[in-house]
């Protein structure tokens, strides 16, 4: 009787989380999940902005395929009627429902989170949700603000509440309903934070004094960076306490302390979400589902906090395209329970609890967009065929191969093994490679470059990440038929990982390419 499903995905949370090695951020009902889970240390999501990366990842195609690179397009019309993961689990007999944000609302996914394709009932949105970028956040002088930073009094919002903690509300509700009517389910919870505004209940504050905050430790432009790979991070420029600091476009910088305040609120904001992922799972166990539930938790894409000179996401760096993905399954990944044991209690991040080792770690690279044929196989039902080359016709199908084989660390290095890596070009074609893209309007950062509409984009950055390095490439796009001419390259991007973790040093012109571009093309 396969297991029930519960998918939570997180808008922009890079991996700073203490299972991933941060020291600072106090994140332990996370960690408790990741301590009994498989932990992906190298995922990547296909483009770093929420409704390309949300469709792609929900229908296990890349975004050349759903051709959606903005916010502006339903794929069903615009490319092909393709299946979605929560519609397959739908098809194959589970309850599917959805809770917050989990397909970008608006025309990207029809006006309605692709209801009644992909869900059992209609998406539940925070009645919160429209208050987001409204003038909430106290100023010194009292008065209220639409602020980047924006530490508030919960007391003092519209309803007295937060759209995050009426979406934890809401999928207790349902997980109750669930085992009361013995459904099988599929329940996907999207969450805002830390998605900005930073906007999160002040006492988080407290976990970080400003005096433990350090900048980015890279935080200036590197220098050959070519300019079309510079994000120049408008939306936060459009923020009343950015504006007040009159902040040169499109390199900035933002003042020092400022810089700080951001990664101060953006860490608050993380533990604030680890508190309603804490309370889910908690209710997870109360409920007895703890034992027949696969959790899966990962986000749509990271976040810049000031690497680069950058903020925000809209680029091919790691730091905008690396997410945190773990995989909790039940007498997979942890032995099974004893009647009435509790597997997630709720840990108050307020008392500090020490990091939890995760349960297994993989350092293979993966991608998001296998995520569908993932959660397949893991609940036993028959994983989508891989698509062929071109797919626009085919309904079910996915780009991403389950990657359900790493589950095991010493079957990983069997594999290894199994490659027989005598002869290095073959080598070089097993390695597991993660593809991102970005598009841009311009060789030059431009006040559209962040989300350029498709009519405007000019160039399409595809790079490539393997466990050794990252290569990108910028060449020629055409909107009008979604082709990409790689023989004109406008600029290129190459960082060895092992001597450059940050990527701050681009050696693209260093080298000969011949084996890099096959790779790519390929």
């Amino acid at each position: 009787d396969g297991m029930n499903v519960l998918f939570i995905v997180v808008d922009d949370l890079r991996p700073v989380l203490g299972c991933y090695g941060d020291k600072l951020v106090k994140s332990p009902n996370i960690d408790q999940l990741a301590s009994q889970s498989i932990v992906f240390s190298n995922a990547y999501a296909q483009q770093a902005v929420c409704a390309p990366s949300r469709v792609s990842f929900l229908t296990g195609r890349r975004p050349d395929t759903t051709r959606l690179y903005d916010f502006y397009s339903y794929w069903r019309v615009h490319a092909g009627n393709y299946s979605t993961m929560p519609q397959y689990f739908k098809e194959n007999g589970y309850v599917t429902l959805s809770v917050g944000k989990v397909f970008h609302p608006g025309v990207s996914s029809n006006y309605s989170d692709d209801y009644p394709h992909s869900w059992s009932i209609p998406p539940f949105h925070p009645s919160t949700e429209k208050y987001e970028n409204d003038k909430t956040c106290r100023g010194r002088d009292g008065k209220l603000y639409a602020n980047l930073v924006c530490p508030v009094d919960v007391t003092e919002m519209p309803s007295g509440t937060l759209p995050d903690i009426q979406s934890t509300e809401e999928a207790i509700r349902l997980l109750n309903v669930m085992k009361t009517n013995k459904q099988k389910f599929f329940l996907a919870v999207g969450y805002h934070k830390p998605h900005i505004p930073l906007r999160y209940p002040q006492e988080f504050l407290k976990l970080y004094p400003l005096e433990n905050i350090t900048l980015a430790p890279d935080p200036w432009v590197p220098e050959k960076l070519p300019s079309v790979a510079y994000n120049p991070w408008t939306d936060i420029r459009q923020r009343d306490d950015v504006k007040a600091l009159n902040v040169s476009f499109p390199y900035g910088p933002l003042p020092d302390n400022f810089q700080r305040q951001i990664r101060q609120s953006y860490y608050a904001a993380v533990s604030y979400l680890d508190m309603q992922v804490g309370l889910l799972l908690n209710a997870l166990d109360d409920a007895g589902l703890s034992n027949s539930t696969i959790v899966v938790f990962t986000a749509d894409h990271g976040w810049s906090l000031g690497e680069h000179g950058e903020w925000a996401k809209y680029s091919n760096f790691d730091v905008a395209t690396r997410v945190p993905l773990m995989f909790y399954v039940p007498g997979m990944t942890t032995s099974s329970l004893g009647q009435g044991e509790r597997i997630f209690p709720y840990l108050d991040p307020f008392s500090h609890v020490l990091g939890l080792v995760p349960q297994g770690q993989s350092k293979k690279v993966v991608e998001l967009v296998s995520l569908f044929s993932t959660l397949a196989e893991l609940a036993g039902l028959q994983v989508p065929p891989a698509c062929p080359e071109t797919s626009f016709h085919v309904a079910l199908c996915s780009e991403g191969a389950s990657i359900v084989r790493y589950f095991n660390a010493s079957e990983e290095k069997a594999e290894e093994e199994k490659v027989g890596c005598d002869d290095t070009y073959r080598c070089f074609n097993e390695e597991s490679v993660a593809f991102s893209q970005y598009p841009r309007p311009a060789d030059t950062p431009q006040w559209n470059s962040d989300k350029p509409k498709l009519k405007d984009i000019r160039i399409m950055g595809y790079s490539m990440r393997t466990v050794d390095y990252r290569y990108t490439l910028w060449v020629r796009f055409y909107p009008n038929n979604f082709s990409a001419n790689f023989e004109d390259v406008h600029a290129g991007e190459l960082y060895m990982v092992e001597t450059d973790p940050n990527q701050d040093y681009n050696i693209y012109n260093n080298i000969s390419h011949g084996v890099f571009f096959k790779k790519i093309l390929g």
